[in-house]
């Protein structure tokens, strides 16, 4: 794997998450000596879907690009939903897109770059049900494992992660 070192990677999530899209991830880029802080819309903890708990760093009002070299942004219908109504978070997605920062994406969690008028003319996957609206807002949806473009690494499922896992650290450490 490539190292990471201390690099620091902010996740973006809340209630609801796909629990192995924002925990496999996160071990992942630890694993390559990055440092991870998951920021939400409160503080306290976030619940996945299937019960896994996570502490929250920071929250989406306070945080800022500025600490941060890359973005995580997990699935889970619940959470997608949720984080993209949250101005705040919306407004940090399009600050590390501004800024250059690499943003990795699985499964539902594209919605919130369609609320951040992000995607137009972008190369993105997603899980099948976000096709739709990743394609009326512009980007070029495809059905591939693991895709690169215009600064996003995007994947479909939690089948895909290894292969999203191994593409986030390679494309993190750039």
């Amino acid at each position: 794997m490539s190292d990471l070192n201390g690099k620091t990677i902010a996740i973006i999530a809340t209630n609801g998450f796909e629990d192995s899209e924002l925990t496999s991830p996160k071990e992942a880029v630890e694993s390559a000596d990055a440092a991870t802080k998951v920021v939400s819309t409160e503080t306290g903890e976030i619940e996945g879907k299937k019960g896994a708990k996570v502490s929250v760093d920071e929250t989406t009002a306070d945080a800022s690009v500025d600490e941060f070299d890359a973005l995580i942004l997990p699935g889970g219908t619940t959470n997608a939903d949720t984080i993209r109504t949250d101005k705040d978070a919306v407004a940090l997605v399009k600050a590390f897109k501004d800024a250059g920062k690499p943003i990795g994406v699985i499964c539902h969690g594209g919605w919130i770059l369609t609320e951040a008028d992000l995607v137009k003319g972008v190369k993105l996957t997603s899980v099948a049900n976000v096709k739709t609206d990743l394609v009326n807002a512009g980007a070029n949806w495809v059905d591939e494992e693991v895709v690169v473009d215009s600064g996003f690494i995007s994947s479909r499922t939690p089948d895909d992660l290894p292969a999203f896992n191994a593409k986030i650290v390679e494309e993190f450490a750039k």
